[in-house]
């Protein structure tokens, strides 16, 4: 078994989450983290007994890197990535890949000509309750997806957005609610509705807080090519984080998934349950709603890495949820429904 040498670049909150994955991971062993904040990077490097720096170019010159996690502000994210695709390095970046669909579609055709991997993180996926959706849905016990919803309702608050200079900006975040908190719930809804994008028509706003320039509203509909008009709902002015919810109404029945959790109720009276599953992610004071599954999508690239396997997740998957996120701020920003795959 081949063990891939890692390095982790960016040394915040979501920093543990890759960092802790891939030293529970078999196939990889982390050598070193970047950041540009010396105290960060020394104080991480230290606990994890590896190699720290305040500048990735020189880490990628002085280190023998096999791959790269990204864990930066959003709009860092393509500019890394695709430097280190360039030096022959795969990459895996935190969700958004970028903060534009132009970004991102150029951090793919960089990795596919340099001949390594561009993956991208939405550990939802492997939530209990979405992964028993998915295989009702796919081996026809749920049948056809005839409409859907989903809603977001968190609370972030001024303090929050104060924290950081990125937060709460269109040219560095990318947007508010949508592209930094419901983008996993959105993506899930369309992955499990399992079709090509027709058109979106959204709106977005602020209403919550005087301090940021992007939305913390925003609502609308999803028109999918197989039929399915979907509607989501997100605000992050709530005053607590409420679970998630994604609901599938079916030819055979309705899905219900909340938090990681699902109850699938037939029409024929039958009832499929998934539970959360009694994990803890295990390293100090990381935020629940993260889950434990960076874990598993960490095990499962590795993994895939080795064998030559498809990754659980394409990284053209997560590109069509990018689109389906610019594509939600564009009719936002234009009052106009914005169609895709003409």
């Amino acid at each position: 078994m081949k063990k891939y040498k890692a390095a982790v670049v960016g040394c915040g909150n979501i920093f543990p989450m890759h960092a802790v994955s891939i030293v529970r991971c078999p196939n990889a062993e982390l050598v070193a983290v970047c950041d540009v904040k010396k105290d960060r990077a020394d104080a991480k490097a230290a606990e994890f007994g590896v190699k720290a720096y305040y500048d990735y170019i020189e880490m990628l010159e002085k280190e023998e890197i096999d791959v790269v996690h990204i864990c930066l502000p959003h709009y860092l994210h393509p500019i890394v990535s695709m430097e280190c695709s360039r030096r022959g390095k795969h990459v895996f970046t935190e969700k958004p890949m970028s903060i534009n669909i132009e970004d991102a579609r150029a951090m793919i055709d960089v990795a596919k000509e340099n001949n390594v991997i561009c993956h991208c993180v939405f550990q939802n996926r492997y939530n209990a309750g979405a992964l028993l959706a998915k295989k009702l849905l796919d081996d026809g016990t749920l049948g056809k997806v005839i409409s859907a919803k989903c809603y977001v309702t968190w609370d972030r608050s001024d303090e929050y957005y104060g924290k950081s200079d990125w937060k709460g900006t269109w040219d560095k975040e990318g947007g508010g609610v949508i592209i930094d908190q419901a983008i996993h719930t959105l993506d899930l809804m369309r992955y499990l509705i399992n079709s090509p994008i027709n058109y979106v028509d959204a709106t977005i706003a602020n209403r919550g807080h005087a301090k940021i320039d992007v939305e913390d509203t925003a609502e609308g509909c999803i028109a999918f090519q197989n039929g399915v008009l979907a509607n989501f709902h997100a605000i992050n002015y709530y005053g607590y984080d409420a679970d998630v919810y994604v609901e599938l109404h079916c030819e055979n029945g309705v899905a219900e998934l909340e938090s990681d959790r699902a109850y699938i109720k037939m029409n024929d009276g039958r009832v499929f349950e998934a539970e959360r599953p009694n994990e803890d992610f295990g390293y100090g004071n990381v935020k629940s709603y993260w889950g434990v599954n960076h874990c598993k999508q960490i095990n499962n690239f590795y993994e895939c890495l080795e064998s030559g396997a498809e990754m659980f997740i394409p990284v053209e998957s997560a590109y069509e949820t990018m689109e389906m996120i610019c594509a939600i701020y564009k009719s936002g920003k234009t009052k106009e429904r914005v169609y895709l795959n003409k």
